[in-house]
């Protein structure tokens, strides 16, 4: 289930109001962290259609002096609120392959390698204590209604859906569904439902195939050598071991001197399905 306006709710009141995007410089998204960690939670509805325990909240700064987040066209960004998905630990149901509570933590590492990338392709994520208990808490995206996400999603020409396979191809994503792409009015394109990523195993399953085995573009190769780096420095590797195994974190840093090894997008596992079903 998608973080977007697309999805069932039980109450939805919020939804009509302008449209949000993520913060769009540093000290917005700073901004937007501190209030998403330590912002005054409640809890508006619930995403029905979603597997595990998906809520729809607003988070405020409670008359406290911080910093304003930037999300750009969202008139309760600029009053000190945003709208935010918060996904309890507790409401995560049990999966074969993930060990049990630890999907929101992935959540957040997405966010964290994303970013460290500069693939700014997961909306600002972090991890905090809710209604429900510990969880993970992210930006509400608005997309874009008027972009046919079906043909979004079989493009060849998107540098930002094609540093999304990239970035997918590294946290071994095992579940990028069409209905995960969220697109805004600014052309700019996030992704949301990262819980089923960064597995030792490769279990990458996507619906951006299209460029398998293709030469990775320069900007591609600058990101993962940026990435490389950091996984090789203190700060990151501290980051990620709260949210991550060390297996975890090895694998991923595997994947990375993959890529940049051989420069080409990663083949489909010959022993795992290779699109998410529904792909939808």
């Amino acid at each position: 289930m998608g973080i977007s306006a697309h999805g069932r709710m039980v109450t939805a009141s919020a939804m009509l109001e302008q449209k949000q995007s993520a913060p769009d410089d540093e000290d917005g998204e700073q901004a937007t962290l501190d209030l998403l960690a330590s912002g005054k939670l409640e809890v508006e509805g619930r995403l029905v259609d979603a597997s595990n325990a998906t809520l729809y909240c607003t988070i405020s700064t409670s008359g406290r002096n911080t910093r304003k987040p930037k999300a750009a066209g969202s008139a309760k960004a600029r009053a000190g609120q945003v709208a935010c998905v918060y996904k309890p630990i507790a409401g995560e149901r049990p999966l074969w392959d993930f060990p049990m509570g630890t999907l929101a933590g992935r959540e957040v590492a997405a966010y964290v390698v994303s970013r460290a990338a500069g693939w700014d392709v997961v909306p600002p994520t972090v991890m905090r204590d809710g209604p429900f208990g510990p969880g993970m808490c992210q930006l509400w995206i608005d997309h874009d209604t008027d972009v046919d996400l079906i043909a979004l999603s079989r493009r060849t020409d998107h540098p930002g859906l094609r540093d999304m396979a990239v970035f997918d191809a590294v946290v071994n994503n095992a579940d990028r569904k069409i209905g995960h792409l969220l697109p805004v009015g600014d052309g700019h394109l996030y992704g949301c439902d990262h819980g089923v990523c960064f597995a030792e195993d490769y279990k990458l399953r996507t619906v951006l195939w299209q460029w398998r085995g293709k030469t990775l573009p320069r900007r591609s190769l600058e990101a993962l050598r940026s990435l490389n780096t950091q996984l090789n420095e203190r700060a990151l590797k501290a980051e990620l071991s709260s949210l991550l195994s060390e297996s975890e974190i090895t694998a991923t840093k595997v994947r990375v001197e993959t890529l940049l090894k051989h420069r080409v997008h990663p083949y489909p596992p010959a022993d795992w399905p290779a699109v998410p079903w529904p792909p939808v």
